[in-house]
C-alpha cells in the first residue's frame, strides 16, 4: 500500500482538526454564556450553578472542521439538588429547571432566542453554530452506615441519572490504552478522520450517524498502525463496516442498559455502514501491485470529497526523492525548484472558519 501518511498528516492539520484559533473562539463564546447565565440568574433571584464543565466532542478534542459551521459546544451547568426549589417549596422539575436556565441566558442580544430542548438549552449564533447547555443536579445520599454517595442527574424529559464528564473520562482512557506507543493520539485522529468522512458530502450530514456513535464505534474496532494514519484509517473503516453488517445496535459507553442506536434497524447507522462500504471500494486501487502515488492520492480524494491529496503531489514526490538520493542529489534532479519550495507544506485550500 502506497505510504500516504505525509499527505494524511497534512490533511488532518489543514482540513480536519480544529486550529487553536477556532478552539479559542469557542471557549470565548462558552465563557460569555457562563457570564450571561450567572447575571440572568442573579437578576431573577434564582440560585447560581455550583460549577460548569465542558463536555462532548469539544472536551474530547474530536471536533472537526465543517463547511457550514455546523458544530456545537456542550457546556454542562451543575446545581446542587437542594438549590432547585419551586415556588411552593417543592422539588423543581427537570423542565422547569431548563426553562429557568433558558430565561436567564436569554438577555435579548441573540437574533434567534435560546430554546429549551429535550436534554439541554440551545443558544444559537448567526454563523451557524450553537452552544448547548445541559443542566445537571448533584445528589448526595447518606446510607444508614453514614457513608456518603454522590451522583448526578440530567434535566431531560424527567431527571435522569447521567453525567457527561464520565464519557470524557472514558474516551481519554480508551485513547491512551489503544493508541500505539510512540503515537499516543492516533485513535483520536482516526475518530476525527471518520467523522470528517461521514459529513464529507452535504447530502450526507442529515442522514448519517452522530459523532458520538462514530466515536463509540472507533473505540470498539480501532486498528492501530504506528505512524501510519492512512493504514490505520483504512483498516478501522473495514472493521467498523464489518461490525455494522453484524448488528446496527450501539451501546452507551458508560450508562448501563442505554443504547445510542434507535433499535436494530437504525437508518442513520445503516447509512454510515453503507458509506463505509463505498470508502472501502474507493480505496481498492491501493491494493494494486503497480498502484502509483497519483492513483493513491486520487483514491483518498474520492473518500473525503476533496482535491487536497492531489495538490500534495509536488511535496510528496520531492520528499520521496530526498529520502532515496539525499537532498543534494534531489536538488540537482529538481533543477529550478528552489530549496524553499521543496520544503513547502501543502496549501490549505479550505476556509479557516469551517468547523463542526
Amino acid at each position: 500500500m502506497i505510504d500516504c501518511s505525509k499527505e494524511m498528516n497534512g490533511f488532518h492539520k489543514d482540513e480536519v482538526t480544529l486550529p487553536s484559533t477556532a478552539r479559542t473562539q469557542m471557549r470565548d463564546h462558552r465563557d460569555a454564556n457562563r457570564k450571561r447565565l450567572r447575571a440572568g440568574l442573579t437578576k431573577a433571584e434564582n440560585p447560581l450553578p455550583k460549577n460548569f464543565h465542558s463536555q462532548g466532542s469539544y472536551a474530547m478534542k474530536t471536533m472537526v472542521q465543517h463547511d457550514d459551521n455546523k458544530y456545537d459546544i456542550d457546556d454542562g451547568v451543575y446545581f446542587d439538588k437542594d438549590q432547585l426549589v419551586g415556588e411552593r417549596g417543592g422539588e423543581m422539575t427537570a423542565l422547569a429547571t431548563r426553562q429557568m436556565v433558558r430565561d436567564a441566558v436569554d438577555d435579548g442580544c441573540f437574533a434567534k432566542a435560546p430554546e429549551v430542548r429535550k436534554n439541554c438549552v440551545r443558544v444559537f449564533y448567526q454563523a451557524g453554530y450553537h452552544v448547548d447547555l445541559p443542566v445537571y443536579r448533584k445528589i448526595e445520599e447518606v446510607d444508614w452506615l453514614g457513608s456518603s454517595k454522590v451522583y448526578y442527574e440530567l434535566a431531560s424529559a424527567t431527571w435522569k441519572r447521567s453525567d457527561a464528564r464520565d464519557v470524557t473520562k472514558w474516551f481519554e482512557e480508551q485513547n491512551e490504552r489503544l493508541s500505539p506507543s510512540g503515537d499516543e493520539d492516533q485513535m483520536r485522529r482516526i475518530c476525527r478522520f471518520i467523522k470528517k468522512f461521514s459529513t464529507s458530502r452535504p447530502s450526507w450530514c442529515s442522514q448519517t450517524a452522530s459523532g458520538f456513535v462514530i466515536t463509540k464505534l472507533v473505540t470498539e474496532k480501532f486498528k492501530p498502525v504506528k505512524l501510519r494514519d492512512d493504514e490505520s484509517l483504512r483498516e478501522t473503516i473495514k472493521t467498523i463496516r464489518d461490525r455494522l453488517k453484524w448488528t446496527l445496535e450501539v451501546t452507551h459507553p458508560v450508562t448501563p442498559n442505554e443504547t445510542l442506536s434507535k433499535g436494530s434497524d437504525d437508518s442513520k447507522i445503516a447509512f454510515l455502514r453503507d458509506r463505509l462500504s463505498d470508502a472501502i471500494s474507493w480505496l481498492e486501487p491501493l491494493d494494486k501491485s503497480d498502484c502509483s502515488r497519483s492513483e493513491a492520492r486520487d483514491a483518498w480524494d474520492k473518500v473525503f470529497n476533496t482535491d487536497y491529496f492531489a495538490n500534495c503531489e509536488d511535496v510528496a514526490e520531492t520528499d520521496s526523492a530526498a529520502k532515496s538520493v539525499g537532498w543534494a542529489t534531489a536538488a540537482s534532479i529538481l533543477g529550478s525548484v528552489s530549496a524553499e519550495a521543496a520544503g513547502a507544506k501543502p496549501v490549505n485550500k479550505s476556509g479557516s472558519n469551517r468547523y463542526a
